[in-house]
């Protein structure tokens, strides 16, 4: 589940999958913004005085507002369906053949529930015993397993038969076991009353790459994919081992089985005969997680996840070798001389249709999709569409009708969500399902955008038009306590709420904005501008960044399509691509980051009224909250600057919180089971002398938190390299070694782990 790799970015990555937000924190401490960030005049100014409020009044937005999103290149669009409907971690979702009426969602904690396709209601109805009850096993949700896919029999309707691909504990080290199994209904799905495993269990030697998928094929065959077992810098032993489970597609067949077996074996099957493991349909897989079969033609669509440069989609052919680990996407992975038991030939390897480059390493992790047979977009018929689990990406694959070429189309106004499968209902028609839960439906583009996406910065109403370098009049300024690292930039940040909205709450501390909301965060290195931020949330609901460039000459910022590195004096500054802003800016973390009680709760020196105040008692004071805060703000948890005089556990605490816990926390999408976030205890962090998923970087004796030993711990280890290995993957390229002397500090003085 790489492709999950359902869990971004290593577990042993930690130490900062801290990104650089792209609308929120970082930057200076809270009252050090720009002399002319507020709409005041350049040149000096009197010192500011402490008061109580920074704002008297809530100021009137008339012209920062969402715009719609920028028009997609592709005939199709994402509407959400089902948004009532409460999932948890769905992974595979389908309907059970002869019964439109019902969608039903395997849950990666074991659960299947099923819901109405009309009318449904908040609770899907969880269909029972559960799968850990009718097993007798326990689902291990480690890493990257659980429940993850299923499969209903053709013949569903009469024989009752759904099949499970999943991981269980026990075995070895990893007490990982992944096993295919199969559930009985009596009364088409209402509830199940027997389990029996068909194959498996086998241990995977770690708890990444354990595939996942599953599916039947237009003659009734069962199909099943399996990763390379993991190991993270080990580039898979098994990946061109044709005698295990590991790095295939198996093909089996489930309705004629010979006596004292759990399955037969399709006759012309590669290894039907001998010579490897005779379920195998194809290998040389790192980790297909996500597969389907063509419901017209039979064939079979893969995305494999790649190691830290390549992304690919195949289009497998029965007995074909798709590289792993000789190649990675249509590059040389392994040097066969020295490695030539892992890598036994080059010869005769399939290429890939596509490959999606990582801009920078280690950024992606694809999700197949289905090709789409449906009647309701014509036009649309033969397409693949396909997504990416980091990135929150979708893609289209085309064909040209006269060559063959494929092409592959991003999807620039799709929804971003951590995309874990895609589910086709009985007409063909194609949904994408996301790890939190939403479901969009794929339908025909509703027609041209009215208007279009500004091109620059003076077109947003977020900056005064005359002179774009000051913000709008409807704009509150802000800070944060624990900076996000940005590369030594400088930072201007504003939030605008449509008038009359309110930010709520949550229950967690972060703030939750209306739709219609922009948050704008000006970066300044050497004095000038180099970019500004909108990070966004459309009226669907949706949040998406777009980076402004700055002129050189300062008179307006002009939209970027996509990423960019441009140099600026001695260092090269990265533009995040859209899709980066939302990798980075989770749902588990609220999304803007940095608007939170922990962060919002300390001083800031508000320009418009050169006054020092409380953020959080400002910001109640005029009216934007939705509710009172209910205490006073010294009752109210406040994160200290990491490298300023407070305790060094609590400073430490922050850095992580700000830098890394966007990802690593629960659902965060790091690999992993790391909690970096600022209120959990170190014991329930599973950092310290946790071993790292992604390999110990050749140190001997590493863990994820070494007491005592930062060069041991990868939480300072890899913030501290540069390349493949570094974290943050993207966005930073320079330490930040202040704030890493502050961890340094932190890890010698833990004595032991608690």
């Amino acid at each position: 589940m790489n492709s999950l790799r359902v869990l971004c970015l290593s577990l042993a990555s930690a130490a900062s999958l801290a990104v650089f937000a792209c609308g929120s924190t970082g930057g200076p401490a809270p009252g050090t913004e720009l002399p002319d960030g507020g709409g005041n005049p350049e040149g000096s100014v009197p010192p500011p005085t402490r008061a109580e409020f920074g704002l008297d009044t809530r100021p009137t937005n008339a012209t920062c507002k969402a715009p719609p999103r920028p028009p997609s290149t592709a005939p199709i669009e994402l509407v959400r369906v089902y948004a009532n409907v409460q999932l948890d971690q769905p992974m595979m979702m389908a309907k059970a053949p002869g019964d439109p009426s019902r969608w039903f969602v395997a849950q990666r904690n074991g659960a299947i529930v099923s819901f109405a396709a009309t009318n449904p209601g908040n609770n899907p109805q969880a269909v029972t015993p559960s799968l850990q009850q009718l097993s007798g096993f326990t689902v291990q949700q480690a890493g990257e397993g659980g429940l993850l896919g299923f499969a209903f029999h053709p013949k569903f309707a009469t024989n009752g038969k759904l099949y499970v691909t999943w991981t269980k504990t026990g075995g070895g080290p990893a007490n990982m076991q992944s096993l295919v199994g199969v559930l009985h209904s009596p009364n088409n799905g209402g509830t199940f009353d027997s389990y029996q495993t068909i194959l498996g269990p086998f241990d995977q030697p770690f708890t990444n790459h354990d595939g996942g998928g599953i599916a039947f094929d237009k003659n009734g065959f069962l199909y099943l994919s399996f990763g390379d077992g993991g190991g993270g810098d080990d580039p898979a032993k098994y990946g061109q081992r044709k005698d295990t489970f590991f790095s295939k597609i198996l093909r089996i067949d489930v309705d004629n089985v010979p006596s004292g077996k759990t399955y037969g074996i399709p006759a012309d099957n590669p290894f039907a005969k001998g010579g490897g493991e005779p379920a195998t349909f194809a290998y040389g897989f790192r980790n297909p997680f996500r597969f389907s079969t063509d419901r017209d033609t039979g064939d079979v669509w893969v995305a494999d996840v790649g190691q830290n440069r390549w992304e690919e989609v195949d289009h497998v052919a029965l007995g074909g070798n798709y590289g792993w680990p000789c190649r990675e996407g249509t590059h040389d992975y392994i040097d066969t001389g020295k490695d030539a038991s892992k890598c036994p030939s080059m010869a005769n390897l399939a290429d890939p249709v596509v490959e999606h480059e990582h801009v920078p390493v280690n950024s992606r992790s694809i999700t197949g999709g289905y090709v789409y047979r449906g009647k309701a977009i014509p036009s649309f018929v033969g397409n693949y569409v396909y997504g990416d689990y980091k990135t929150q990406e979708l893609f289209v694959l085309t064909f040209d009708p006269t060559t063959g070429e494929a092409k592959s189309t991003l999807l620039e106004d799709a929804p971003a969500e951590p995309w874990g499968s895609f589910a086709e209902d009985e007409n063909g028609e194609l949904y994408a399902v996301s790890l939190t839960g939403s479901v969009y439906k794929i339908q025909a583009k509703a027609g041209a955008p009215t208007s279009a996406f500004p091109d620059r910065l003076s077109k947003t109403g977020c900056a005064d038009p005359a002179d774009p370098k000051k913000p709008a009049a409807g704009l509150v300024p802000f800070g944060v306590n624990a900076p996000l690292w940005s590369d030594g930039a400088e930072k201007e940040r504003f939030l605008a709420i449509p008038d009359g909205t309110t930010i709520t709450v949550k229950p967690d501390g972060d703030f939750d904005f209306p739709n219609g909301t922009v948050l704008v965060k000006t970066f300044t290195l050497g004095g000038k501008k180099v970019e500004t931020r909108l990070f966004v949330r459309h009226d669907d609901g949706g949040w998406a960044g777009y980076s402004y460039e700055w002129l050189d000459d300062q008179t307006d910022a002009v939209l970027l399509p996509s990423s960019k590195k441009k140099a600026v004096g001695a260092q090269t500054w990265h533009f995040p691509s859209r899709s980066e802003c939302v990798r980075c800016h989770t749902e588990a973390a609220g999304r803007s980051l940095g608007l939170e009680l922990g962060q919002q709760n300390g001083d800031h020196t508000y320009p418009s009224t050169n006054r020092i105040a409380n953020q959080l008692k400002t910001l109640e004071h005029i009216g934007m909250f939705a509710a009172p805060l209910g205490k006073p703000v010294d009752q109210i948890i406040a994160y200290p600057d990491p490298v300023g005089p407070a305790a060094l556990e609590a400073r430490a605490r922050a850095y992580l919180h700000s830098n890394c816990s966007n990802c690593h926390r629960p659902d965060g999408g790091g690999r992993g089971n790391m909690n970096l976030v600022f209120a959990t205890p170190l014991a329930a962090t599973a950092t310290c002398n946790v071993d790292p998923e992604a390999g110990d970087l050749g140190i001997a004796g590493a863990k994820l938190l070494v007491p005592g030993a930062p060069d041991k711990s990868l939480v300072s280890v890899r913030p501290h390299l540069s390349g493949a290995n570094r974290m943050p993957p993207l966005g930073t390229s320079l330490v930040d070694e202040q704030g890493l002397k502050t961890i340094d500090d932190y890890i010698r003085s833990i004595a032991a782990c608690p």
